[in-house]
């Protein structure tokens, strides 16, 4: 009998460690202001999304708004006008890792708006030398950095 309730025990804590466990796994990531319902992401419209082909002119970090982590981001050249653009949360890609450099030539995907009185491309994608990033989803915008792993990878291997 004593074995029997030892055994019980033993389940029971067993089984509360992995409740324990799984809840944390599950607990919303901060995403310092880039979360699908951030005000940040209110604002892209995928109804009205442009095409252009553009100039890197720089690549660098800003804070697309007060209180948010930073983004990395381009300067392109469109034309004569430069053109900032807000790729996608630091914590996501980094400036030297969304394949693209100084002076190249790329065709951008997004949505032209205007961010605390600065005109801003919040990137979709970006194609170039044959490669593309996929920054949001071209049906509803959905930022990839929002999506689970799974569906990421599904969105990534289409």
């Amino acid at each position: 009998m004593l074995n029997i309730s030892r055994w019980m025990v033993l389940i029971v804590c067993t089984l509360l460690i992995s409740t324990v466990i799984n809840a944390s796994a599950v607990e919303k990531k901060d995403m310092g202001g880039w979360g699908l319902d951030d005000p940040y992401n209110q604002l892209y419209d995928a109804g009205d999304v442009d095409d252009a082909k553009v100039i890197v002119v720089d690549i660098k970090q800003v804070v697309p708004l007060p209180g948010m982590s930073p983004a990395t981001a381009m300067v392109v050249l469109d034309g004569d006008d430069e053109i900032l653009v807000h790729v996608c949360p630091v914590w996501y890609k980094r400036p030297g890792n969304i394949g693209v450099r100084k002076g190249d030539k790329i065709k951008l995907r997004g949505y032209f708006t205007e961010i605390n009185g600065i005109d801003v491309i919040m990137a979709a994608k970006i194609k170039n030398k044959g490669k593309t990033f996929k920054i949001r989803l071209t049906s509803d915008g959905t930022p990839f950095w929002t999506m689970s792993p799974a569906r990421l990878q599904k969105e990534l291997s289409d």
